[in-house]
């Protein structure tokens, strides 16, 4: 059901109003708005609207109040909805894209989230990417990868295939030889290399979000105390009907903000 905008609650319908002025170019990233009574005459609404409007727009990271400057348009407005297929290092970083360090590089048979999600087989062989996604020093997320077997990528995502094997290789070439594959690796995501490979061909996604706690391994990974309260994100990437990448993101407490639009 779309929701018209006759139905959007007027704080609402003003803020995209003056988001669609940024990402349109109106209000380039780096620029001063106007000051409150122009800009409210500007767009017809009262003082009392825009504030609020703007308040918003502030805690969404589009605006920064700078003392004896203003209002001034951040220099990377956050990208608009996790609805959106992205790689998760570049939707959530502030300003540069957070940096993929891998953890662990290998193939392993279903578990089941990857029956449920991938309708693996259960003798299948699936390549598991675990990485830890990180920025200005800190661990923000720990991400877990994993792709469609192989015989199905040939059929439905040959490209996918392809590039994945090549990442295989040169991961390899770069750490011993045999068995999973740890240490540096290649410093990219599973879906980033999804997406690389996606040029001519359409992708769908669905996703979910949960509250949880990190515990103790994924605790140590991300430098975090076990009881750290974290948001898991599962993620689904499909060809057509076919799922082709599924994933699960942990982002603990403090972790950069992740842009959520809920669409129906």
């Amino acid at each position: 059901m779309a929701v018209s905008g006759q139905r959007r609650r007027p704080v609402v319908a003003l803020y995209e109003r003056i988001a669609d002025a940024v990402h349109d170019g109106t209000y380039p990233p780096g620029s001063t708005l106007p000051s409150e009574p122009k800009l409210a005459a500007e767009l017809g609404v009262s003082r009392p609207a825009l504030r609020e409007a703007l308040l918003l727009l502030q805690e969404d990271g589009l605006l920064t109040v700078r003392r004896g400057v203003g209002r001034t348009v951040n220099d990377r407005p956050p990208r608009r909805g996790f609805e959106h297929v992205q790689a998760l290092e570049e939707l959530i970083g502030p300003g540069a894209p957070l940096r993929v360090r891998a953890l662990l590089r290998t193939v392993e048979e279903p578990t089941d989230f990857t029956t449920q999600h991938l309708l693996a087989p259960a003798r299948a062989e699936l390549r598991f990417w675990e990485s830890v996604l990180t920025g200005e020093g800190t661990a923000a997320a720990l991400s877990h990868e994993w792709a469609a077997a192989d015989e199905l990528l040939d059929r439905v995502h040959p490209e996918f295939a392809r590039a994945l094997r090549a990442t295989d290789t040169d991961a390899r070439a770069a750490t011993a030889a045999g068995g999973a594959v740890r240490g540096p690796g290649p410093a990219v995501s599973m879906l980033s290399v999804l997406l690389g490979a996606s040029r001519e061909t359409a992708l769908s996604a669905h996703s979910g979000i949960t509250a949880t706690l990190l515990g103790r391994r994924r605790g140590e990974q991300l430098g975090r105390p076990a009881d750290t309260p974290a948001v898991l994100v599962t993620q689904v990437v499909r060809v057509g009907e076919t799922p082709v990448l599924a994933a699960k993101h942990m982002l603990p407490t403090g972790a950069p903000a992740l842009p959520v639009l809920q669409s129906h």
